[in-house]
């Protein structure tokens, strides 16, 4: 690879160029000169876009693709391209295929699958055997194969005791647990948030505090056991002020919102429209202003697409019977910029690297290049024919949208829309 980009606004605090307009030179995947004005040069193929930013590759801490067993729902290949083509250079895949990811032979399968891609593909492996929440997975092995944390994707552990031993036995290995925090009986057959909207539906109501008490009860045991807890996709303003108790106790925990829980309430559901049927459920106006908040103020560490993709014969049925899930991987970037300013949204697309230990890179002389390109001004409407993925099951079709993603650079590979 040989590249030049020219007059791209670097959005990176940590780079001595941040907010300034540069030239990047790029050769074998390292960025070689970082200039305001960088002569032409022979064999080097050139880059010019409109109102072109540049910033660290973004991660996207939750992703289910379906591959194995779901490849009519989505492929590996095909997914990795659409989280390119999204702005993601990594993505951490949800062990929800079938089988499900639990042992060290599916961590090698995925993997082997995922190679020679822009976007890189880190495994996260099944807390639990077949994600049935009986017994612990082979957790040490599937580290060593590769898996970056164990949970079971949307599906909360209601035994505490296996929770317990599950972090203390992860400490060993330094590893990180993911935890859905949901209690089941609270839930019981709920399909949508407990609310106005809900109960003049007719539908059954998931309460908030389905999610706080199970939140509050996987901190208590942090609290006593020690390790890292991850909280994925957190849906309510009590869990917010929970886990920002947390933290200032010193716990190391960690939590991630879904976009579509920043952009949408639960006023959607007045159609019916399986397309917002989603776990957790959309909750109230309320609720989505304290997720932002939590953003700005850094108690949510990370932003995540948390894209399910779905067959239209588990989602095109009555809301009661069909799946949970939205695609979101098209829509992120562009959704974001209408709710919260660039630099936040750059932090809580990169920040979650840290927390699951990829490496993070900068815009700097002498550093891998691992870059997403983007614009982030001009308005536009997300249609049908905006959507890569293999299903549609997207919450955001007719959604305004503000800023486009151009690409990405990363593992000596460009990917660009056209």
């Amino acid at each position: 690879m040989k590249l030049i980009i020219r007059s791209a606004k670097i959005i990176d605090p940590k780079s001595p160029f941040h907010n300034q307009v540069m030239d990047i030179q790029i050769g074998n995947g390292i960025i070689e000169e970082i200039h305001s004005k960088i002569a032409p040069k022979k064999g080097f193929e050139e880059i010019k876009l409109d109102n072109l930013h540049v910033s660290e590759g973004w991660f996207d801490s939750s992703v289910s693709l379906g591959e194995p067993g779901f490849e009519d729902r989505e492929t590996i290949a095909n997914g990795l391209e659409v989280a390119g083509k999204s702005g993601f250079t990594a993505i951490a895949l949800q062990p929800n295929s079938y089988p499900i990811i639990d042992n060290q032979s599916q961590i090698n399968f995925v993997k082997n699958k995922a190679t020679n891609f822009a976007t890189k593909l880190y495994p996260i492996g099944a807390l639990t055997k077949s994600s049935e929440g009986k017994d612990l997975a082979e957790l040490y092995d599937m580290q060593n194969s590769g898996a970056v944390a164990f949970g079971d994707y949307n599906k909360a552990i209601d035994d505490a005791n296996l929770l317990k031993i599950g972090l203390q036995y992860a400490q060993d290995f330094d590893a990180l647990v993911i935890a859905f925090s949901e209690d089941s009986k609270i839930k019981g057959n709920g399909v949508a948030n407990e609310g106005i909207v809900g109960t003049h539906l007719g539908l059954k109501g998931i309460p908030n505090l389905a999610e706080e008490l199970q939140i509050a009860r996987n901190l208590f045991l942090l609290e006593y056991t020690g390790g890292k807890l991850h909280i994925p996709t957190i849906s309510t303003a009590k869990s917010v002020a929970l886990i920002k108790e947390a933290k200032i106790k010193g716990l190391k925990v960690s939590c991630s919102v879904s976009v579509h829980h920043l952009l949408l309430t639960d006023e959607k559901l007045e159609t019916f429209d399986t397309r917002y049927k989603i776990a957790p459920p959309l909750r109230t106006e309320t609720d989505r202003m304290a997720l932002i908040t939590g953003v700005l103020d850094g108690t949510i560490d990370m932003i995540t697409s948390d894209h399910n993709p779905i067959d239209i014969e588990h989602k095109k049925m009555e809301f009661d019977n069909a799946s949970n899930g939205t695609i979101g991987l098209e829509s992120a970037f562009g959704s974001l910029t209408t709710v919260l300013p660039l630099e936040a949204i750059i932090e809580k697309l990169t920040s979650g690297k840290k927390v699951f230990k990829i490496e993070e890179n900068s815009i700097k002389t002498g550093e891998t290049a691992n870059l997403t390109l983007f614009n982030p001004d001009g308005n536009w409407i997300f249609e049908k024919e905006n959507i890569l993925s293999k299903s549609k099951n997207s919450a955001f079709l007719g959604t305004k949208m503000k800023g486009k993603v151009y690409g990405i650079i990363n593992q000596s590979k460009i990917i660009l829309n056209q």
